[in-house]
């Protein structure tokens, strides 16, 4: 008798998934079913159902559709990243009887292919002839930020899987076109069958070497030095393990202040602060930090001080509620907007051209909008829903604690007081007369005057009980 039950194929986007599939998929006894816990679809793109099941009856209830998989005629399972829904890699990786499959690829490879295929529409290759190339633009900071995620779901899975006395068949992208590590593989989750040839319709894309498909490649090459060294091919090896959000910190070198921001807060104010503090735009200021660079800073600069900027839960929760589901600009979230829509029924009217327009868009409208959206938050946070929490959105004090992981800040100021604290602090580091600080209040702070009430502050408390309790909140007005 098999040890497992079902498996599941623990990867991400561009780490040759679906060639994996379509080779378990060719064995006999053995189905594979996409990826089922996509917040996006059920399965496949276009699958309305999966195994009998809708996506409407998979979002309230993920482990039905886990028992069905198991349920199934042979070995069944499906594919897991580390934006698919919470709640399936919480089932799976605290089951003995799932078979943990965990693959991986050079992130640098992955990221290029990944921007590759997102400026090509390419996501799979049948037909070679058809293949389309593009060279694509490193950006160390999107790059960067992928790796920490990467890094904290692969630390996340093996500590899981330590704690638990369980363990995984690791599997590197190289390694898929090895007939006999496939086998081995099978071995492993329990198949009676064996293959002798792999699976021959999906073919390799873009295989011309990185100095061919990246545009600024000498660029990435510096950008890479400062780099820790990794190779997250060879798992369990999970280093570098970076602290979060590094890459976001920004800096003011002449007076040895460090700003560690916390997502949908005064972040403009700030920024403008410190520019004038040192004589330059906010876009001039010493940035995109790694471990390395950031320690670098802190050793050259003795007696530096750092700081982040608390936010009102209400006014966080409004500010990333316009930044990033209302707007449609840069930092907005369109497919997890469509979701809202779609699954959690939020009332967002579809395609508001401004915010700060009332004729089309009313207060009336701006309540009930903001009203659902803080009762998303409160399923959202506390992983009831298959949307990832974002940072924009995320507790404050989480935040906080993923800080810690790499240094806490040394002062935690508050929005209501900044000009009187971040005043202190500049002080404090010898600047006598400290620039004036521009209004911290977010663009569209007025919308969310007109509309709040008790019921706001209910939904937002509901939403962020700790925050509240951690920081001594109060009502917001």
């Amino acid at each position: 008798m098999s040890k497992f039950d079902y498996f599941v194929i623990l990867a991400e986007m561009r780490t040759g998934s679906n060639f994996l599939e379509a080779n378990l998929n060719a064995v006999d006894g053995l189905t594979c079913h996409g990826e089922a816990f996509n917040p996006a679809f059920i399965g496949y793109p276009k699958n309305d159902t999966l195994l009998g099941m809708t996506y409407a009856q998979r979002e309230t209830d993920p482990e039905a559709l886990i028992e069905k998989i198991r349920a199934s005629d042979g070995l069944n399972g499906f594919r897991l990243f580390h934006d698919h829904d919470h709640r399936a890699l919480d089932i799976v990786l605290a089951d003995p009887r799932c078979a943990k499959v965990i693959l991986n690829r050079n992130p640098l490879d992955s990221y290029v292919s990944w921007k590759a295929a997102r400026a090509t529409g390419q996501w799979k290759l049948t037909n070679a002839t058809h293949s389309k190339f593009t060279e694509v633009q490193f950006d160390q900071a999107e790059f960067e930020t992928q790796l920490e995620i990467l890094q904290k779901f692969q630390r996340d899975v093996q500590h899981r899987l330590q704690t638990t006395g369980q363990t995984g068949f690791y599997i590197g992208y190289d390694d898929l076109r090895d007939v006999d590590v496939m086998n081995g593989l099978l071995r492993f989750i329990g198949a009676d069958a064996r293959i002798d040839s792999l699976d021959k319709k999906l073919k390799k894309q873009n295989p011309e070497p990185l100095e061919k498909r990246v545009q600024n490649f000498s660029e990435m090459r510096e950008a890479l030095r400062d780099l820790d060294r990794f190779d997250l091919s060879r798992t369990p090896n999970f280093e570098p393990r970076r602290g979060p959000a590094i890459p976001t910190y920004i800096a003011a070198d002449g007076a040895g202040l460090l700003y560690m921001p916390l997502r949908s807060g005064p972040d403009w104010s700030v920024k403008r602060f410190l520019g004038d503090l040192e004589g330059v735009r906010p876009r001039a200021l010493q940035r995109k930090f790694t471990q390395k660079t950031l320690r670098q800073w802190q050793a050259s600069r003795v007696g530096h001080r750092s700081f982040t900027v608390l936010r009102h839960p209400v006014a966080r929760a409004h500010a990333a509620f316009c930044d990033c589901i209302l707007s449609d600009g840069a930092g907005s979230f369109p497919g997890i907007r469509a979701n809202l829509i779609k699954v959690h029924k939020l009332r967002i009217p579809d395609g508001i051209a401004d915010i700060s327009d009332r004729t089309g868009y009313d207060d009336t409208q701006h309540y009930k909008a903001f009203l659902s959206f803080l009762q998303f938050l409160k399923n959202n946070l506390s992983g009831q829903t298959s949307i990832r929490v974002d940072p924009a959105w995320a507790s404050q004090l989480t935040l906080l604690q993923g800080m810690a992981e790499f240094g806490f800040p040394d002062v935690i100021m508050r929005e209501e007081r900044l000009e009187v604290e971040l005043h202190a602090l500049a002080r404090q580091r010898g600047v006598l007369d400290p620039p004036a600080i521009q209004p911290t209040a977010h663009a569209h702070h007025d919308r969310l005057i007109a509309i709040y009430d008790a019921e706001i502050e209910k939904a937002a408390h509901e939403a962020y009980a700790r925050d509240y309790e951690a920081f001594g909140f109060g009502a917001w007005a």
